[in-house]
């Protein structure tokens, strides 16, 4: 239930009791009075305005400072650009503030209508608060930072800022992607960045007929001479293996072969690339392998 707090009549000065007094004033007396006015406000408005620009001069120092001694002190660049996004936002509102103060309006009286305006305001942008809390847990949780590849919301790139509602992405192609941070503190992201070794895996076809022990010593030889293909297990990485030639499915037209082999996460797309081509060279080549087309048998019987 809303309450209606009823003012006094007493503390508001009646329309007559104005005209009262202003009747009561001389010309010359309403000239000096209009003049004043219109002198104080137009030196509160140059104050204001020189306020403003110093204001906006000092914010832009203070940013920089505040950058300065977070990059000096190499504070992750997630936190960095969260933090900054947070700074210019309070210190512009405390300057809008400070200006609206100058200018006469009840500062006090500004700040108790903001905070009630706030509440309708934050129920209406519900989804941006989201977007905020999003931006804290990522920064608490750390799923990824600023340089990692990941795929979130149907879109996929490297992390270049995380900011207050929103973190941007630059895909492969060069494009921004701006990503609500609501979406990505509940949704699945994939992080390619976090493991240093990734499984690059091809799939081709041969022939039926044709020899896969014949085929897979050739895939495995032309790895064999790239030393980005890691060649045996390690340690600290026990999902590393190998590298290997499995047959994945005998298809109507094909023995599909799946090749699989480790290297680090920084070259799994320059050896994907480049085996594409090499794997599609070699089987062509050899004599004893093809690539097969699709086939259809079709047996006609004649009747009568």
């Amino acid at each position: 239930m809303f309450q209606l707090d009823i003012i006094p009549t007493d503390s508001i000065p009646s329309i007559a009791t104005e005209k009262a007094a202003l009747k009561s004033m001389s010309f010359d007396q309403l000239i000096d009075t209009l003049v004043h006015d219109v002198v104080h406000f137009a030196i509160s408005l140059a104050v204001a305005i020189v306020v403003f620009y110093v204001g906006k001069f000092l914010i832009k120092k203070l940013y920089n400072l505040v950058a300065g001694i977070m990059l000096r002190r190499k504070v992750d660049p997630s936190l960095t650009t969260f933090v900054l996004s947070l700074v210019r936002i309070v210190l512009f509102f405390i300057l809008i503030v400070t200006v609206i103060g100058i200018l006469g309006i009840e500062t006090s009286s500004f700040l108790a209508l903001f905070a009630s305006a706030g509440v309708a305001i934050g129920m209406a942008l519900s989804g941006t608060l989201q977007n905020f809390a999003g931006g804290v847990l990522i920064l608490l949780l750390k799923p990824f930072k600023v340089g990692d590849y990941i795929e979130a919301q149907g879109f996929a790139g490297t992390v270049t800022r995380i900011e207050i509602f929103n973190t941007i992405i630059c895909t492969p192609d060069n494009k921004s992607i701006i990503i609500p941070n609501g979406g990505l503190s509940t949704g699945s992201i994939n992080n390619y960045s976090t493991q240093l070794y990734r499984r690059v895996e091809w799939s081709l076809g041969i022939s039926y007929g044709e020899d896969v022990e014949t085929a897979r010593t050739l895939l495995l030889g032309i790895l064999d001479k790239d030393g980005r293909i890691i060649k045996a297990p390690i340690d600290s990485a026990p999902s590393v293996a190998a590298p290997a030639v499995v047959v994945t499915a005998l298809a109507d037209s094909s023995v599909n072969l799946s090749v699989r082999a480790w290297v680090a996460s920084a070259d799994y797309w320059p050896v994907y690339f480049t085996y594409n081509e090499a794997f599609y060279n070699a089987i062509t080549a050899h004599e004893a392998l093809s690539f097969p087309f699709p086939q259809l048998d079709v047996h006609i019987d004649h009747l009568g």
